[in-house]
């Protein structure tokens, strides 16, 4: 009987991973779908414009990272 019930449990479960694994996907494909209009709305020159200040602002926040990094041994 606990089995039984076990096994439903992991079939439950199973199920609710399948179902937002397949929420994710859609999410992911929205957000794809969505930057790409955003590409083809503001133009090549603009978007290599918006990738170089994010690269810029990454580069920032890694180097502030590091900073702050203590070497505990």
């Amino acid at each position: 009987m606990a089995q039984n019930k076990l096994k439903k449990k992991v079939e439950a479960l199973t199920n609710v991973v399948r179902q937002l694994i397949k929420e994710l996907q859609a999410t992911t494909s929205l957000a794809q779908g969505t930057l790409t209009a955003f590409q083809m709305h503001i133009g090549k020159d603009e978007w290599e414009k918006v990738v170089d200040e994010l690269k810029q602002v990454e580069e920032r926040r890694t180097k502030e990272e590091k900073k702050f990094e203590t070497n505990v041994e």
